[in-house]
């Protein structure tokens, strides 16, 4: 990563500089942000302070000197505790206000990796420490356009294999023969090595009560036959087996029958339109290259929810950010767990899935959303529907 990139950032942020520090690799965004090997593998802290103007400083252990050496800027070593501590303000010399992997109250703990005490230690250099949560974005939540195409092809392949399993399951039902949720869930992953797809974990495969846990798994131990009458939920993610792919996420249901009893329909559309109204929110605020944050996404999904009666059904965040990781470092849609106020940027891409978990079924609707310059797009298809299984 260059540094004249994230000194463009610093100075577009209004920040005197951004300060990396590790200790055993425990923030993995700076060493992905700053392009550190995977060999370095550090015992003693190292610092690296990026200014918004002027040259990058080192702060190293004597016996480390080397952590830094594939970054640019001027290196100072120190052993004692107390020669830390004067090095470091003298890294700090000139700032007043900077950016850290830290995030107030923890809001956002994809960013608050920094401990209480070095926040301690550097705050008592005499400066502002603020998060560096909107620049994370900017290096880590981007796509490219050979990203955004690669999230598009698995789009197209994941639901193929979604309508293969709905399909499996109605095969198996018509000629009475038995299907497991465990099968179901094998049988996607089969379909995802054959079309050259990979996945971290999952996919979730689950019917009626087990559809209201959202992160239920089958295993061999753990698995409910699917029979006619069930509701069954599935969600699957994937990307395509290529560096820095990055991942498509859904969500769709079905019900195993020709008539769908009333309270699961009306379940079903008012997670469908919540869907729908969170995504044309997206969708009309980028057309007018309106900011807009990760909470108000949220806020749009939750309140169309709570009007129609069903709030206290709806307990996680409405999306989550996507990227070469399923869960990524992006703006959540998030006014629950979170209150995510970072504005969700061009480039990057999203989920939306408000859920509805009531003691005897489970329904959520995935989509995922894309925010490019000027306009914001559902990358695949959308369902309508239960489908009739």
């Amino acid at each position: 990563m260059g540094t004249d990139r994230i000194q463009a950032a610093l100075a577009d942020a209004k920040l005197d500089g951004w300060l990396f520090f590790d200790h055993h690799r425990r923030d993995s965004l700076a060493y992905r942000i700053l392009g550190i090997p995977d060999n370095v593998e550090p015992t003693r802290r190292w610092y690296y302070f990026v200014p918004a103007v002027g040259e990058p400083r080192k702060l190293v252990h004597r016996i480390e000197t080397g952590a830094l050496d594939t970054l640019p800027g001027e290196k100072n070593v120190y052993a004692s505790w107390a020669d830390q501590q004067e090095k470091l303000a003298f890294l700090l010399r000139g700032a007043s206000r900077i950016a850290m992997q830290y995030s107030r109250n923890c809001a956002i703990p994809y960013v608050s990796l920094v401990d209480a005490g070095t926040l301690e230690l550097v705050r008592g250099c005499g400066v502002e420490v603020v998060s560096s949560a909107d620049l994370v974005q900017l290096f880590e939540a981007r796509w490219s356009e050979d990203q955004f195409q690669s999230h598009l092809r698995a789009g197209k392949l994941v639901d193929q294999v979604r309508r293969s399993a709905f399909g499996l399951v109605g095969e198996r039902l018509g000629t009475n023969e038995p299907v497991s949720e465990y099968e179901v869930q094998q049988f996607i992953r089969r379909r995802f090595l054959e079309l050259g797809l990979t996945t971290n974990h999952g996919p979730i495969v689950a019917v009626n009560e087990h559809a209201s846990d959202p992160h239920y798994e089958p295993n061999q131990e753990r698995s409910s036959q699917i029979h006619s009458g069930d509701l069954l939920l599935i969600d699957m993610w994937a990307k395509l087996m290529e560096p820095d792919a990055v991942y498509y996420d859904i969500t769709w249901t079905g019900y195993c029958g020709e008539t769908i009893p009333s309270k699961m329909q009306k379940v079903f559309q008012v997670v469908r339109d919540a869907r729908k109204q969170a995504s044309q929110f997206v969708i009309r605020k980028a057309s007018k290259r309106a900011q807009f944050a990760g909470y108000e996404v949220d806020d749009v999904a939750r309140g169309f929810i709570k009007d129609q009666g069903f709030g206290e059904y709806f307990f996680h965040r409405t999306g989550h950010s996507i990227g070469t990781e399923v869960h990524g470092t992006g703006a959540n849609m998030d006014n629950l767990e979170s209150h995510d106020d970072r504005s969700v940027i061009s480039g990057t891409c999203f989920s939306i899935e408000p859920g509805l978990y009531l003691p005897e079924f489970g329904i959520r609707s995935e989509v995922n959303v894309y925010v490019g310059d000027g306009f914001a797009q559902v990358t695949g298809e959308e369902q309508e529907q239960l489908i009739r299984i």
